[in-house]
């Protein structure tokens, strides 16, 4: 279940540097999660990041892109594969 921003973001800036894969990056209003990269932190940490640090609780499952943990699993180990030289 890949992860999105709702527009009740305030642009605070603290969810960004937080997503070990580089998910999250600030669209022409708010910041954005590309599902593609998101895997809700599993391989990296018990819960996501960016809803732990959130201060206005903006950052729900993203209906369009349920996924189980397994299948997050599989994305962050395609993901960490890619970087390793």
């Amino acid at each position: 279940m890949a992860l999105m921003i709702t527009d009740e973001c305030i642009n605070c800036d603290v969810c960004e540097p937080e997503c070990p894969n580089q998910a999250i990056s600030l669209g022409p209003e708010i910041y954005v999660i590309y599902p593609a990269r998101c895997t809700e932190c599993v391989g990296h940490f018990d819960e996501p990041q960016c809803v732990q640090v959130c201060p206005v609780a903006c950052i729900p499952v993203n209906p369009a892109h349920i996924e189980s943990r397994e299948t997050l699993w599989q994305k962050y180990q395609r993901l960490t594969a890619a970087k390793v030289p």
